[in-house]
């Protein structure tokens, strides 16, 4: 870390939009050979009113800034007192993001390697939850001389990285921050500005070639990272090097949590069918299993269920994408359970079954086992199958909050059929007029909303 001349930099903004927001504060401390060799900053004219809550958090108002230089007129001075050097800040995506932007309104490109100091946090410290700032300082017991203002913030980061230096074994410090400044090669159709305009909240991205065909759809609970994670491998397999030979753009969504994100991946894939995705692709049709467990002379049949009332589906057996995947379960389920073939409609014709001459049927088929004993196993086989009855009365939503509290989603479903997402009450009120007769059953929902389910509280749940 030391060999590398080194910029700890903070700033304040009027709010938390790289686009929309601006710089009011910018603190930039410089370090060669472990030692500093400047400290600068300067309050920063945003052009624009600075909200009161951001007045009161940080002490910086109108009347402060508003006799002082816009961004564009110390440009040069910010960018010659960043340039060739490393870039540390904490939650350095905010800062970085904030200056690129300001940079480029001033038709000038700014590019560094990064080291946030959160993420330096977590890698050596990861038995703690906390790595904010604040949880930072009281941890390795750090002043700040003006929490909240830019120098005095990013001074706390210079402090926090000689710490670590003289607390831990400088090798193994290192090794993070090598780890964390490492970036991938980039594919040759992108550059790093379209890396940089990803975020790091959930979602989904696309790939798309030169002529905009779509190559592959994913998500993440970190889209950014996700993101680089395919470069990362691109030489270890074959369809991810494909990808990175042909991407020419990245698009994204950002969702408030990882359930929009996969809503949005399923629903994505089907409508714009991307080569290199398999697993959530579109299917003809789909299949599930009947049978008359009160009826003794019943026999499992393999019907089209895309033809059923979602409400009844709970009254059936597994959920198939091929009529052949269906015949497939049974055949396994006669096999684990010594069942008659022929009993379950897998095999045609009169006396024993195949299965019977290998020994592998009890004789249902030739009355050495009564159809009631049957049955009583068949029913035991199939039980694991048999489809989640809705366990609500009626239309639910499920709401999603982001992390930093910006973003609400409220996700609608009825009998396991997803309606849309809402982000505000107009769109809530339009999804609620959703018709029953209107409702489509998708495989892929009904699983991430049956594993949702179960793995979350009811807290979140709101009847629509």
């Amino acid at each position: 870390m030391f060999d590398r001349d080194t910029v700890f930099v903070d700033i304040e903004t009027t709010g938390g939009n790289a686009n929309r927001d601006r710089i009011t504060e910018i603190a930039i401390i410089s370090m060669r050979n472990g030692e500093i060799v400047s400290e600068w900053s300067t309050l920063v004219n945003p052009l624009a009113c600075i909200p009161e809550y951001i007045q009161n958090l940080t002490g910086i108002s109108d009347c402060m800034v508003r006799d002082l230089p816009p961004f564009e007129e110390i440009s040069n001075e910010v960018y010659e007192r960043l340039s060739d050097s490393v870039f540390v800040a904490h939650n350095a995506r905010f800062d970085y993001g904030f200056l690129k932007n300001e940079f480029k309104r001033c038709s000038k490109t700014f590019r560094a390697p990064v080291l946030c100091t959160v993420k330096l946090s977590r890698n050596l410290f990861p038995e703690y939850k906390r790595h904010n700032l604040d949880s930072i300082m009281d941890r390795h017991g750090l002043h700040c001389s003006a929490r909240h203002r830019a120098l005095g913030d990013a001074r706390v980061l210079f402090e926090f990285m000689q710490q670590l230096y003289a607390s831990l074994e400088p090798q193994q410090v290192d090794e993070v921050i090598k780890k964390l400044l490492k970036r991938p090669s980039m594919p040759a159709g992108i550059n790093e500005d379209d890396i940089d305009e990803l975020p790091e909240s959930p979602g989904v991205y696309m790939f798309y070639d030169k002529r905009g065909a779509p190559l592959y759809i994913g998500k993440s609970v970190n889209i950014r990272e996700r993101v680089l994670s395919h470069f990362s491998s691109d030489h270890l397999s074959a369809k991810e090097m494909k990808i990175s030979q042909n991407l020419a753009a990245i698009e994204h969504i950002e969702t408030a949590g990882e359930l929009g994100a996969l809503l949005q991946e399923a629903r994505l894939i089907k409508k714009r069918l991307p080569i290199y995705n398999h697993r959530l692709r579109r299917y003809d049709s789909l299949s599930t299993i009947q049978w008359n467990e009160s009826n003794e002379e019943s026999i499992p049949t393999i019907i089209d269920a895309d033809s059923l009332d979602p409400a009844s589906i709970s009254n059936h057996y597994g959920l198939f994408k091929t009529n052949k995947k269906a015949k497939d379960t049974l055949r396994k389920l006669a096999k684990e359970h010594q069942l008659c073939e022929k009993l379950i409609g897998i095999e045609k014709g009169k006396g024993a079954c195949f299965a019977y001459q290998l020994k592998n049927c009890k004789g249902a088929c030739v009355g050495e086992e009564s159809l009631m004993q049957h049955q009583i196993r068949l029913m035991e086989a199939l039980q694991p199958l048999k489809n989640k009855t809705w366990p609500f009365d009626g239309r639910i939503g499920i709401r999603e909050v982001s992390l930093n509290r910006r973003n609400t989603d409220i996700h609608i479903f009825e009998n396991w059929c997803y309606l849309g997402t809402a982000h505000d009450e107009s769109q809530l009120n339009q999804l609620s007029l959703f018709k029953k007769e209107e409702l489509m059953f998708d495989l892929d929902t009904y699983k991430i909303l049956v594993k949702y389910l179960r793995n979350n509280k009811s807290s979140d749940l709101m009847y629509i």
